[in-house]
């Protein structure tokens, strides 16, 4: 089995992406949007932390968070959020051998990409990729057209204009990724 080596940051700053085990033809996330960001709600009460960003897509997530200062486990997050998300929604999938040993209900991929942020830059890369995901994936025409973004709340708060990514330009960017 392989090593998987995470790095673990106190109170540091993240950029995830979480992916449906089966990710073809697969709307779950959108379908139950409400369940997720309920569980996403229940984990934060008890395992604080800030999101700076966060796009849900059809079948998986991307999110930039940070830890209270002298907290690193984002891994204990995700496994709340993963397991109370996977015990509030009706049974469908089909699960391996191993995964009815383990428990497991088959929906999420084990594992996730994590990315320790490292400077300003590094942030505003990772937040404008959250949010020009939906585009990118060929789900809207405008990046303001996905309800299941943070996007709407950066525009509040003045970090991209509602046409942010309207441009051809910026669009050949999200399809170069």
């Amino acid at each position: 089995m392989s090593k998987y080596l995470r790095l673990w940051n106190l109170g540091g700053c993240y950029f995830f992406t979480v992916n449906l085990q089966q990710r073809r033809n697969n709307d779950l996330l959108i379908r139950h949007i409400d369940t997720l960001r309920e569980a996403v709600r229940h984990v934060r009460s008890r395992h604080p932390f800030i999101i700076h960003g966060w796009v849900v897509l059809p079948d998986h997530l991307h999110c930039l968070i940070e830890l209270p200062a002298g907290d690193c486990n984002y891994a204990i997050r995700w496994s709340l959020i993963k397991s109370r998300f996977s015990r509030n929604i009706p049974p469908y999938e089909r699960r391996s051998k191993s995964q009815s040993r383990r428990g497991e209900r088959g929906i999420w991929q084990r594992r996730y990409w994590e990315h320790a942020i490292r400077n300003e830059q590094d942030y505003r890369a990772h937040l404008d990729y959250i949010h020009i995901n939906p585009l990118k994936h060929g789900l809207v025409e405008r990046v303001s057209d996905w309800p299941y973004s943070t996007f709407h709340h950066s525009v509040a708060k003045g970090l991209y204009r509602e046409d942010w990514a309207d441009d051809c330009q910026a669009r050949q960017l999200a399809y170069d990724d």
